[in-house]
């Protein structure tokens, strides 16, 4: 199993913070360093100094580190325009020697929107536009050096588009696509998403929404393992009782709450607990961290969870 980290900026954090863990992270091995996309902090603190643009985050960590791989969960498809966000996604590819992946969601934080002036339309036509975004993206970065490529949607229609730049990574990046929906996620997933994600979802919940897409596969064809399983947790790791507490503390939690809704604990009950996702199919795991201060908690996991698995 992969282990890889994931931040979740909008709670408050500056470029320099982002980039030490981004390269702690490189520096210990772990597969990939991905954030959120959101502009608006949840719950309690001041969100200071503000949100970052994840885009604009991917793009300067693609300079200033060279392994680790860099990526959204999940890039809010009302934030931007698909045309646009291919060329993006696509130029820090470049910028990164072929390193970036888009995770892309239908957006679900309502307040974000209102507070910065977004459109934010119904679950429905959220999901219809992602399924516009999805095929305009995929579209551009498939079309051949010379062609054009032309789109006949209802709320993105692309004509005569010169489909470029391309991507360093061929056929393209990695999407990731995500969710706990029962129909029109495992389908999205199914056509179009090379990793599927589970976020903050027990091991029997995944397991049954595995299932979903892994049906959905079967009804067009495709073969489940041409797919990455792959789920999202909120780290608290600790080498001892008190250090979890601490742990906890910092980020506002309960070790109890922890253990049962994330993964939290000594590094072998780290390791048990990921031992059951990996039962099920899960071949990645996001490991959330929620204080970027404490760049030690990365060296434990590193040291002494990452070689057991």
């Amino acid at each position: 199993m992969e282990l890889r980290i994931f931040t979740e900026p909008q709670q408050g954090a500056s470029y320099d913070q982002l980039l030490a863990v981004a390269r702690r992270a490189e520096e210990t091995g772990f597969g990939a360093f991905f954030r959120s996309d959101h502009y608006l902090k949840m719950g309690s603190g001041s969100g200071e100094p503000g949100p970052t643009d994840a885009w604009t985050t991917l793009a300067g960590l693609a300079r200033d580190t060279t392994r680790i791989r860099l990526g959204t969960l999940m890039t809010a498809a009302t934030f931007r325009l698909p045309g646009p966000l291919a060329i993006t996604v696509a130029q820090v590819d470049q910028m990164s020697g072929g390193r970036v992946e888009l995770g892309i969601g239908t957006g679900w934080y309502a307040d974000e929107h209102t507070a910065y002036g977004i459109p934010f339309p119904p679950l429905g036509e959220r999901f219809d536009r992602l399924e516009e975004q999805l095929a305009v993206i995929t579209g551009l970065w498939a079309t051949p050096a010379g062609r054009t490529f032309d789109f006949p949607g209802k709320y993105y229609p692309v004509s005569d588009s010169p489909a470029l730049p391309k991507p360093v990574q061929q056929p393209r990046p990695p999407i990731l696509l995500g969710g706990k929906g029962p129909k029109r996620t495992p389908r999205l997933a199914a056509r179009y998403a090379d990793e599927f994600n589970l976020p903050f979802v027990s091991v029997e919940d995944s397991a049954a929404q595995f299932q979903r897409v892994r049906a959905a596969c079967a009804e067009i064809d495709r073969d489940p393992s041409t797919m990455v399983w792959s789920n999202a947790l909120v780290l608290c790791c600790g080498r001892d009782e008190a250090e979890v507490a601490r742990r906890a503390a910092a980020i506002g939690r309960e070790p109890a709450e922890l253990r049962k809704n994330g993964l939290a604990g000594t590094p072998a009950e780290v390791v048990d607990k990921l031992g059951r996702y990996a039962a099920i199919g899960s071949q990645r795991v996001y490991l959330q961290l929620l204080d970027l201060t404490d760049l030690d908690h990365l060296e434990l996991v590193a040291a002494e969870a990452m070689p057991q698995l």
